[in-house]
């Protein structure tokens, strides 16, 4: 593909997210040029990265289609949280980032098999599936984790600030390769048309499977991300990522019905969400404002990415 025709692709599949995204900045420096001043803007990298990750980790298995949406994310960056705070650094007195970091992605490894089983190998309905994951997580990080605790690692809580492009920037990289695989285009064809690619010997399972374990295993770095920002564990607030998490993938243009879109796009969205939230924050609206706010943009976002579908296929 050629550079023109690679730009004409991505434009069609979030140019509303880079609109958005364009208007929500100039909106932002007006109300609040202080804040988004560039010296400042480390500091708002490490807000917004744990929405980023959560928009990020949702993507493949949306992308694997059979309506594969996990709502289970942020429990689980709930749980790597606890689990890493909790358990492993204040309990076991382990610090070393050679141990938390591959700890946090095998939890999120291990939870994302069990989804994949569930919803690929069992064959149930993945969001009843990784609603009752949701569930279980839940109540496991309070069971672990009954109030706020802290504090983090100093590595970890470092990594709050620019930093946090670090983890960002090492998703990227992440998919970046599975771009450059073969697997990639299975994980396309079968969100495209699951049927089209099993007759073309595509092993639909294992494809729908290993994009559970990929988007436990961003789900366990996106935990680590929460983490850092927070600078403790805190058994509440996982759970708040999962809808706009969700929202976010939908408003970068990646279609909820699978085959179409990538984590660029769902990382756009979900700084289109975080300048959002700063904007409504400076005229201190309510969080239930916020709510409606989230559930408008979703809405909108899987309206355009259907009219964008079927204009896509009037040309044909």
């Amino acid at each position: 593909m050629s550079p023109v025709a690679r730009l004409l692709s991505l434009g069609r599949n979030f140019g509303f997210a880079v609109v958005l995204l364009v208007v929500l900045l100039a909106v932002n420096l007006i109300l609040s040029p202080g804040r988004f001043q560039p010296g400042s803007w480390g500091a708002l990298v490490g807000l917004a990265a744990p929405l980023v990750g959560a928009a990020i980790a949702s993507t493949p298995v949306i992308l694997a289609g059979r309506g594969g949406i996990d709502i289970s994310v942020g429990p689980l960056m709930g749980f790597v949280n606890a689990f890493a705070i909790q358990l492993l650094f204040l309990g076991a007195g382990i610090s070393s980032p050679l141990v938390l970091v591959p700890a946090a992605l095998l939890v999120g490894a291990l939870v994302g098999a069990a989804n994949g089983f569930l919803a690929t190998i069992v064959r149930i309905q993945p969001i009843v599936a990784t609603l009752g994951t949701y569930l279980i997580l839940t109540g496991v990080t309070l069971t672990i984790l009954p109030a706020p605790i802290g504090p983090a690692p100093a590595w970890l809580k470092a990594l709050s600030g620019p930093l946090s492009m670090l983890p960002l920037a090492l998703m990227c990289i992440a998919w970046w390769l599975v771009r450059r695989t073969p697997y990639y285009d299975q994980l396309m064809a079968v969100g495209s048309d699951d049927r089209a690619a099993y007759t073309a010997g595509v092993d639909v399972t294992r494809v729908r499977f290993i994009a559970y374990v990929m988007t436990g295993v961003l789900g366990g770095c996106a935990g680590l991300m929460l983490t850092a920002l927070i600078g403790s564990a805190d058994p509440n607030i996982g759970p708040t990522y999962t809808l706009i998490a969700i929202a976010a993938v939908a408003l970068g243009g990646v279609s909820l019905v699978g085959g179409r879109g990538g984590v660029a796009g769902a990382a756009i969205g979900a700084i289109d969400i975080f300048l959002l939230q700063s904007v409504l924050t400076t005229f201190n609206v309510s969080t239930f404002v916020l709510q409606i706010a989230y559930g408008a943009i979703l809405v909108l976002a899987v309206m355009l990415t259907a009219l964008q579908e079927r204009l896509a296929m009037g040309r044909r």
